[in-house]
């Protein structure tokens, strides 16, 4: 090899390597900022060839919003009250007389939900015919989203695929008219929708409806559940209780269902049925009955001699939760060492002369309270 021609290969590698595509980074590489929030990412382009020319775009080259700002070197690109649709890439590409190449920065925008309905409502529909409800739902982070119908917080089964959550009905029936929401929750908020279904039975049909579908009563109250029905001719009023006979004590007078005294037993859920020639229709209320507790001690009686254990267990019937105290009856204070649980329980490793006496404990929940003794006998 000539000389001329070892010169003109190391002029081929030396000009090859000074004419590489500049070497691209961004800063940071990803963002997360809340909607009304800014952000900026900045691009820096090395490269062995002048001058260098910074561009930025979305993916795909789409064009940028018009709260997106480039600084006057084309470094910088500062998202401004960012909103959800900022989220996404951004490619800074550098170009310059060797080639181009180009990083890519993510922004991330927390928003709190955004839902819309399809259909938007009022829905009028036929008894009997399928009815279905979309509520497309965005959000970042992913709402939970639940339905409801308006007056109860029971929650309705749905389907969810991707971003939409479905409810539907393969034969909608007159007693499932009413309003219907889309509720969606992240950490950055909570939002609603509504949609009303109307739905018409044949003419003359009836549709029951209660005034309340959900109570909450106390142990021996006396509980009245209304129901109403329209209809020609005029429809018949029963009540009847699921998987269980009516509670005993109880009267119905033009749609009105009287309970007096109920108990924990009466819980459940109660049904309207209202019927003439033309059919029937049903409509339903849930009613839990809350009860103060009842306290007892066991054993509630106990001899024992100086170094035993001494273990009291406090028993109670009501509605959860339920909380309990331990107190020596006539001093301020229990034993040095006794211990108390959240189960109820009084516990003394080794009990001395003068743990002798009378204990009490307290039952206690939302309704009231309950109190039962145990003497413990310390023999000499």
């Amino acid at each position: 090899m000539d000389s001329s021609t070892a010169l003109l290969i190391f002029c081929f590698l030396i000009c090859s390597v000074a004419a590489q595509a500049p070497v691209v980074t961004v800063e940071p590489r990803t963002a997360t900022v809340r909607q009304g929030e800014s952000a900026s990412f900045r691009c820096q382009a090395k490269s062995t060839v002048q001058p260098v020319q910074l561009e930025w775009s979305k993916t795909n080259a789409q064009a940028l919003p018009d709260n997106v700002k480039v600084g006057p070197d084309g470094s910088v690109l500062t998202v401004a009250n960012a909103r959800p649709g900022n989220q996404g890439q951004y490619h800074c590409v550098a170009v310059s007389s060797a080639g181009r190449s180009s990083a890519k920065a993510v922004l991330n925008v927390k928003h709190a939900p955004k839902l819309r309905l399809t259909p938007a409502g009022p829905l009028r529909v036929r008894m009997g015919e399928p009815v279905m409800v979309q509520c497309r739902f965005s959000g970042r982070p992913r709402p939970t989203v639940s339905w409801k119908h308006e007056g109860s917080t029971l929650q309705l089964v749905s389907t969810e695929t991707n971003d939409v959550s479905t409810i539907k009905w393969s034969a909608i029936h007159p007693e499932e008219s009413g309003v219907y929401i889309c509720q969606a929750e992240n950490n950055e908020g909570m939002s609603e929708v509504k949609i009303q279904i109307i739905v018409e039975g044949p003419p003359g049909s009836p549709v029951a409806s209660v005034t309340v579908e959900e109570i909450t009563a106390v142990e021996g109250q006396t509980v009245t559940m209304e129901c109403q029905a329209r209809g020609s001719p005029p429809p018949d009023i029963s009540w009847s209780k699921l998987r269980a006979p009516l509670p005993w004590k109880h009267t119905v007078v033009n749609g009105v269902l009287t309970l007096t005294n109920v108990g924990r037993q009466d819980s459940g859920q109660y049904i309207c049925n209202a019927t003439n020639i033309h059919g029937y229709s049903e409509a339903y209320t849930q009613m839990e009955v809350d009860s103060p507790p009842y306290a007892t001690c066991l054993p509630d009686q106990v001899r024992l001699q100086p170094g035993d254990a001494l273990q009291l267990q406090c028993l109670s019937h009501g509605s959860h939760p339920i909380q309990f105290s331990w107190t020596r009856v006539g001093r301020a204070a229990l034993p040095a060492g006794a211990e108390t649980t959240k189960d109820g329980k009084l516990l003394i490793a080794r009990v001395r002369q003068s743990d002798s006496g009378t204990y009490k404990c307290v039952a206690t929940n939302h309704v009231g309270s309950s109190e039962a003794l145990a003497k413990v006998i310390i023999q000499g």
